[in-house]
């Protein structure tokens, strides 16, 4: 009997190509449903947030699809989530680059990088663990993967459990986050070669076994 891959969902809500994130994950076994609507999330395992540039036309497309209130739902009900560089950033409470209220789902905000050399940063760049984590499993301590952005999301201090790793571009910043199925991380998987497609893998591995566990489990 053939066992179908988990199903996800990444949003299209105009913030970015999709093409290399969707032949990623669909590398790693599963099926990609590309999600303008809440529907797509009927059906599907999970949520993958991707995207670039800032937070406020972001927000608009999202709540002129209907999307904002599923997606806060799904991750009130500890379904698995990742956000995608500005993915990530949505996640915090508002954003300095223009003022949007974001998702609020972790406890601080995003700002422009501090002390930072050159600005967007861009390139091949160090992710360091702060702990173990399935999320990188197979994936060295300190792998370079490759960023695009100017701003990142800045931890307030109740919540900084929920910081998985860190890089460092002038000042230090969150690069990764996960709490249970909540996952985000800074940088582009789909464009940070083997190790990228490795930490798709393992995402869409964490899919399958909260699939197979009871839902209010903690990964």
């Amino acid at each position: 009997m053939t066992v179908s891959g988990p199903r996800i969902a990444v949003v299209d809500y105009g913030a970015g190509n999709l093409v290399s994130i969707e032949q990623g994950l669909t590398a790693s076994g599963c099926d990609v449903v590309i999600a303008t609507d809440a529907r797509a999330f009927e059906a599907a395992d999970a949520v993958v947030v991707p995207g670039v540039g800032a937070a406020a036309p972001a927000m608009r497309r999202l709540h002129g699809a209907g999307l904002v209130e599923p997606i806060l739902d799904w991750i009130a009900a500890d379904r698995p989530f990742l956000g995608v560089c500005l993915g990530l950033q949505l996640l915090f409470e508002s954003s300095d680059e223009d003022g949007a209220q974001t998702f609020g789902v972790l406890r601080g905000r995003t700002q422009r990088l501090a002390d930072a050399p050159t600005l967007p940063h861009i390139g091949w760049n160090q992710v360091e663990l702060h702990r173990s984590h399935p999320l990188f499993d197979g994936i060295g301590d300190a792998a370079d993967f490759y960023f695009v952005h100017s701003y990142a999301g800045v931890v307030a201090d109740a919540d900084e459990d929920v910081i998985l790793a860190e890089t460092e571009h002038g000042g230090r910043f969150v690069s990764a986050v996960a709490r249970s199925n909540l996952f985000g991380v800074q940088f582009h998987p789909e464009r940070s070669g083997v190790d990228g497609l490795r930490l798709l893998a393992n995402f869409v591995g964490l899919v399958r076994a909260a699939g197979r566990a009871p839902a209010a489990a903690a990964s």
